[in-house]
């Protein structure tokens, strides 16, 4: 019983601080402000997380798990590396411009206080994608879609890489909210060079 109440007063000091980090960001937002809007006490907040850090990094963790298992549900529906990577490029940018999910909005607005936070700061963010990627680019490499010779964990953070380009840096000659012109792009541009054998572009002349 004592357990399903603690859990309960988390739950609802996370509700609140999520809701305080979409509306206030995280430097703006204050332990005080937390407390009040999950209506408990100060006493009762620090019997749980030992000071703000503590309680907006739990927040934060939270957000990054609801946020990739929503991914993996939607991505493995989808039958081809192509695809999958369309689709990622379209929830990176919800994940950018949703208030609801914050995550890269805050990495990129407040990067120190989210690294205080969260521990992992922007530095973390390829690292983290590349991870999240990797098992779908060994089924595509299992599918024939990435040729055998390539490095999967480089393949990884490249994916990471051009995930955060297409669905953060503007253009002239792409629309990333347009899938179709996403979609096709993937698979003009970034399809060929996996499928390709990389040792090739490695051979010197003599």
């Amino acid at each position: 019983m004592i357990e399903a109440e603690t859990a309960t007063v988390v739950d609802r000091l996370l509700d609140a601080a999520q809701k305080l980090l979409a509306r206030k960001g995280i430097r703006a937002t204050t332990v005080i402000e937390v407390a009040e809007e999950a209506g408990v006490s100060r006493a009762w907040l620090y019997r749980h997380f030992q000071d703000k850090a503590a309680l907006l990094g739990a927040a934060i963790v939270r957000l990054n798990d609801a946020l990739w298992s929503g991914a993996r549900a939607e991505l493995d529906t989808l039958g081809t590396f192509a695809e999958q990577l369309t689709a990622g490029v379209r929830i990176g940018r919800g994940a950018y411009d949703d208030p609801g999910t914050l995550l890269l909005r805050l990495r990129m607005a407040e990067p120190e206080e989210f690294a205080l936070c969260a521990g992992a700061g922007v530095s973390g963010l390829v690292p983290d994608l590349a991870a999240f990627w990797r098992p779908y680019v060994e089924s595509a490499a299992a599918r024939g879609e990435i040729h055998p010779h390539h490095d999967l964990a480089e393949v990884s953070e490249w994916v990471a890489r051009i995930l955060i380009s297409l669905g953060t840096v503007p253009g002239d000659t792409i629309d990333a909210d347009d899938s179709a012109a996403v979609l096709r792009h993937v698979r003009r541009y970034i399809l060929p060079s996996m499928a390709a054998d990389p040792d090739r572009f490695d051979a010197r002349p003599e």
